[in-house]
């Protein structure tokens, strides 16, 4: 049995942009809640209120999202011997908890409104107020999708889907609000809450799902998998076979496992020299791998023996 981790430098400069954009993230996301809760505040529209209370999840989010991220890269310890990468979906389930939360303080508000209607005061300030709030959102949450998705961090890449959710709902609150003021027709104003309450809802349900499908162990997708079993075929040379390969995901992590049979004469030293091989190549294909190999006799084999290349069973 032998294993393979990532070299400690990439991973060490890896955390640090990792950790750096989780902490902007905190400053952005009270910025940007400000400038909503500004924008609330000149209108007294409750769809911007809604979505000025969005932003107060995107705020706890932030900070649940950097304290995930320095656990994630903590070393593996006697009490977490395969490391600490599924705090990150700890954060991305809190964070759709949150969003639940947020779309049902929305609807409350709502009916608060529905019950004591009020007319909309000086909606173009506070429309001019919330675009720009979008703005800063779109332009962060852009980088940190892809800065999470180059860095495998589920947290930082649900913070940037999160925000890129509240920009899509700022900008139907902002076209909403606009006819509403031209067309004179303030039911227009609670509508577009409720639209955001559901829109947020469904957002905070899928979230969780993924999340929560990370935390079962979910397997590498079906093209990363054919891609596995090709560097490993093409870093076989002088074993006979493979089998019973199985993945996981683990936050940034991915762990491999499967069965190497080799010739029963074969001595422990070079069938290391094909297990280095094969996880080297492996490693270099895959950030952050951990690989398990299991060597077996020939006897183990679970297709018959003689063919040219080394075939998966």
């Amino acid at each position: 049995m032998s294993e393979a981790t990532s070299h400690t430098a990439p991973r060490a400069k890896t955390k640090r942009t990792v950790a750096t954009l989780a902490a902007w993230s905190i400053a952005i996301a009270l910025g940007v809640m400000g400038l909503k809760f500004v924008a609330w505040w000149l209108t007294g529209s409750v769809a911007l209120y809604s979505d000025a209370l969005e932003s107060i999840v995107n705020v706890i989010t932030a900070c649940a999202a950097l304290w995930a991220i320095r656990v994630s890269f903590q070393p593996a310890d006697r009490d977490h011997q395969h490391g600490h990468h599924k705090a990150e979906y700890f954060s991305a389930v809190l964070e759709g908890v949150l969003i639940i939360v947020a779309a049902l303080l929305i609807m409350a508000q709502v009916w608060e409104t529905l019950r004591n209607p009020q007319p909309l005061t000086a909606p173009w300030e506070g429309l001019a107020v919330n675009g720009t709030a979008a703005l800063i959102n779109a332009a962060w949450a852009t980088l940190l999708i892809r800065k999470g998705r180059a860095a495998r961090s589920p947290a930082l890449e649900a913070d940037g889907h999160h925000i890129m959710t509240d920009v899509v709902t700022s900008i139907g609150v902002i076209v909403g609000l606009i006819a509403a003021v031209a067309t004179g027709w303030n039911l227009l104003d609670p509508l577009l809450a409720i639209l955001v309450a559901v829109n947020i809802l469904y957002q905070g349900w899928r979230l969780m799902g993924e999340s929560l499908s990370g935390l079962m162990d979910r397997a590498v997708g079906v093209e990363d998998h054919m891609h596995i079993r090709d560097v490993i075929s093409a870093n076989s040379r002088g074993a006979i076979e493979v089998h019973d390969l199985k993945t996981r995901i683990a936050g940034r992590a991915t762990f491999i496992e499967f069965h190497l049979v080799v010739d029963a004469g074969m001595t422990v030293g070079e069938s290391h020299v094909i297990c280095d091989r094969i996880e080297a190549a492996l490693t270099a294909e895959i950030p952050s791998v951990r690989v398990i190999i299991h060597v077996e006799p020939e006897d183990e084999a679970k297709l018959p023996l003689g063919t040219s290349a080394v075939p998966f069973a």
